[in-house]
């Protein structure tokens, strides 16, 4: 049986080197998934270590349950934002743990599913929420806002220079009528701009939807702030990102933070061979920091 079934975790074995400095340790997944990177932090630890999951995807706690099934340790799976670690960890009566994993984006199989609406490889409707109990979804954005609205964020968050020209497609579009899935908004958005080598004219415009839709930027600068009195001394963070502005945003703070010492000065790439079988980890960066011990005054 195919254990990574739904997620296939993109660079385990750097992830496992960065984050686990002590076998005995409180560890978070903040980003569980379909629980692929979780099962293999659990099988590095040693009696004593607690492993702690979340997603604010209803599915994905059900997928980790069966894939963390019957587990040597204790684990705890929780439905919610990771921006609300604090919260989560309180509900727990963890006060300190010893490092925390983010791993960022979209997992396959969200991707996967049609209905979710991530993908316009699938034909399916315009949702793309994260979490289905929130309100705004990506056919709201695309048939509710206003032209300019739309342009500004499919250029920020989709770093997309044809920006205006889509939105302007997209407006024109639904003053004939709705558009409610994800074909029918990559046909708009592959009139509207030309094909540039093998990137998909819609493949931006999706990344900015669901980054919005999902406060994504804001989620993860959130979860950050909180992160630092959390985790103990030496303890690690580690974050794998698939965007240039997640990507800064981690970068920024471990920089700019004095309690981490950055162990990767330079972002950790998937190497070839993983690329080649697992084509979706080609835009992750890994970069992780340690928490500094506080020097005694004396």
């Amino acid at each position: 049986m195919n254990t990574y079934v739904f997620h296939q975790p993109v660079m385990e074995k750097e992830v496992l080197h960065y984050l686990l400095w002590r076998k005995d340790g409180i560890y978070v997944d903040a980003t569980v998934g379909g629980g692929g990177h979780a099962l293999s932090i659990l099988g590095e630890l040693d009696e004593g270590a607690i492993l702690v999951g979340i997603d604010r995807d209803e599915e994905a706690i059900k997928m980790a349950k069966e894939t963390l099934k019957n587990p040597s340790l204790p684990v705890y799976l929780v439905k919610e934002r990771f921006s609300l670690i604090d919260q989560v960890l309180f509900s727990l009566g963890i006060e300190k743990i010893s490092g925390i994993l983010f791993d960022l984006g979209v997992s396959s199989w969200q991707l996967d599913k049609a209905e979710r609406g991530f993908s316009f490889q699938r034909e399916g409707f315009l949702d793309m929420r994260m979490d289905l109990s929130e309100e705004r979804n990506a056919y709201q954005v695309v048939n509710e806002f206003p032209e300019k609205e739309l342009a500004d964020l499919i250029y920020y968050y989709g770093e997309e220079r044809f920006s205006r020209r889509i939105a302007r497609a997209i407006v024109k579009e639904r003053d004939r009528k709705p558009i409610a899935t994800t074909r029918e908004l990559a046909r708009v958005i592959e009139r509207a701009v030309p094909q540039r080598g093998k990137i998909h004219p819609a493949t931006r415009t999706f990344m900015a939807l669901r980054i919005f839709v999902n406060e994504e930027l804001k989620e993860i600068e959130e979860a950050l702030r909180k992160v630092s009195p959390l985790v103990e001394e030496g303890g690690r963070v580690v974050v794998i990102s698939y965007h240039s502005l997640e990507d800064r945003i981690v970068k920024r703070f471990l920089k700019d933070e004095e309690e981490w010492e950055v162990l990767t000065k330079k972002p950790v790439y998937p190497t070839p061979e993983e690329v080649r079988d697992n084509p979706r980890a080609r835009s992750g960066r890994l970069r992780a920091g340690e928490k500094r011990s506080k020097i005694k005054e004396g």
